[in-house]
């Protein structure tokens, strides 16, 4: 499997309109287009009878013609005009034909399992382009993009339709930038041309033009969008959104997505539970304890991946006076097989049928939320309310702090362990708040997220402190000298207690009028 990160802008040409002089167009930089080439494309999309993937900004499709022939996947990305082209050489040369194109490959088809759940992916379009190219030099020399003129005759297979139209990319490849895709932009408009308004030519061919938005839904609940029930709905379908986008992310191995999914599935869980007040809980309340569930499952690959590189980094940094012994030969060999078998547990949670399930469950929440009559109420004066309640249960967690001070160690980290997910919960709170109450939910989301973060690295130090230990006994045990894994036992001790002595002045933002004003 290659993986290929395309680049590109999507112009329509009207029926009756010219071709932009290509020859004549002049770009940034001095680039220029030479050497037209052409070629006649086929490809085959597949989907469920539902259109998941499409709905997802998804497209998989078997091609046939030109230089990528074989079985391509599409996949979105947070960069603009950006998505990851997945790409598998076909088995053996099959024939195009309108009514199907052989099986997508399990490879391919294990990555999608988040979107399709079960349901058989088939054909649902065929697409026939007659394409010419036109290479874009730089100043070098060198290419730097691709303009395409593609006329294009698609079948809808399910509809059992045909659409013609025509339409200008402009892609960038090698030394290409984004100012070039500006300068092609205004050039392009100058001519007549305007920006797609489908994503894709599978969006336009099966008639769902800015159908692919993912998390694209209705009204929540028939509720006008300044209702409370309505912002916070929304603010659930972004955070699903997320969750399946990181799901296939999760399951191509990209980095940081392990935590991006955790991420999503933890703002849902807390605002499940700071707005509760606007759902039915006998609906919610088990959706809440399936992502308790999902997220203790990816927990321990992400916290294994911070140990591992924090204390990596602390050794490298190290005087080498202060490494003493295979250190870092045995920091590999603890956390090597940890890491091996966090990462087995979560591809068998993603496997899951219990997984599945659960993303059926968001799904169908988010789809018809089962809102009470205060979901109605208008936004500006209910959420400020369901914040407040998260900002007091906040602020009992911090006071249980002192009162656990003259216990042991654990207990009070445990304390300010507390503190810190209640603070994480009112941060996401003030956030879903800030679309309507702008600069006063924005002031408190970026101060409960300050204490979070403080107390973030005092958790992460609590965290470690026990596993040096044990390293340290091992090292002892085996004739080696634990003398560094005390340093670092200390430097975390350190640490711990500069996070807290931190955590108090970030705390005392957090309580100032100033802060809160707005929830009363």
């Amino acid at each position: 499997m290659t993986a290929h990160i395309e680049r590109e802008r999507k112009y329509e040409v009207r029926d009756d309109g010219p071709a932009p002089p290509v020859a004549g167009l002049t770009f940034a930089g001095g680039t220029t287009p030479v050497d037209p080439s052409s070629e006649e494309l086929q490809a085959v999309y597949f989907d469920t009878p539902d259109l998941r993937l499409l709905r997802a900004g998804i497209t998989l499709r078997r091609c046939a013609g030109g230089a990528d022939a074989g079985w391509h996947l599409k996949v979105p990305s947070a960069e603009a005009d950006t998505r990851v082209e997945l790409r598998l050489p076909l088995e053996e040369p099959v024939a195009l034909v309108a009514g199907g194109a052989d099986t997508p490959p399990s490879d391919f088809t294990a990555l999608l399992d988040g979107h399709t759940r079960g349901l058989e992916l088939e054909p649902v379009a065929h697409i026939v382009t007659d394409r010419t190219t036109w290479q874009l030099l730089g100043e070098h020399g060198r290419p730097v993009a691709e303009l395409t003129d593609d006329r294009v005759e698609a079948t809808d297979l399910r509809r059992k339709s045909t659409a013609r139209w025509r339409e200008v990319e402009v892609e960038l490849t090698g030394d290409g930038d984004r100012a070039l895709l500006t300068s092609a932009d205004a050039e392009l408009r100058r001519h007549g041309l305007r920006r797609s308004e489908a994503p894709s030519k599978l969006a336009r061919a099966l008639g769902r033009v800015g159908a692919e938005a993912p998390g694209a839904h209705g009204p929540a609940g028939g509720l006008d969008d300044d209702t409370a029930g309505a912002q916070v709905v929304g603010y659930l379908r972004t955070q699903v959104a997320r969750l399946t986008r990181y799901d296939l992310a999760t399951r191509r191995g990209e980095p940081d997505s392990v935590h991006q999914l955790r991420v999503a599935t933890r703002r849902l869980r807390s605002t499940l539970r700071v707005y509760r007040g606007l759902f039915d809980r006998g609906v919610t309340e088990p959706v809440r304890t399936e992502l308790r569930w999902l997220g203790r499952r990816l927990g321990p690959a992400r916290d294994l991946e911070v140990m591992e590189e924090t204390l990596t980094r602390e050794v490298a940094e190290f005087p080498a006076e202060l490494v003493i012994g295979p250190v870092s030969a045995r920091l590999t060999r603890h956390f090597a097989p940890a890491r091996a078998d966090a990462a087995a547990a979560v591809e068998e949670t993603l496997r899951s049928e219990r997984y599945l399930r659960l993303l059926d469950a968001v799904d169908r929440l988010v789809a018809d939320p089962p809102l009470t009559e205060r979901a109605s109420r208008p936004a500006d004066q209910e959420l400020p309310r369901h914040v407040h309640k998260a900002y007091r249960t906040t602020r009992r967690r911090v006071q249980r702090i002192d009162g656990e001070e003259h216990r042991d160690d654990a207990m009070r980290d445990e304390a300010l362990h507390d503190a810190r997910k209640a603070a994480k919960r009112l941060r996401y709170a003030a956030e879903l708040a800030r679309p309507t109450a702008g600069k006063p939910a924005n002031r408190l989301r970026k101060r409960a997220k300050k204490v979070a973060s403080v107390l973030g690295e005092h958790q992460d130090s609590a965290v470690v402190r026990p596993l040096l230990r044990q390293l340290g006994t091992q090292a002892q045990q085996a004739g080696e000298n634990g003398f560094t894994f005390g340093v670092l036992h200390d430097r975390h001790q350190e640490l711990a207690e500069d996070a807290e002595r931190r955590f108090w002045p970030a705390w005392d933002r957090v309580t100032a009028k100033k802060a809160r004003r707005w929830l009363s």
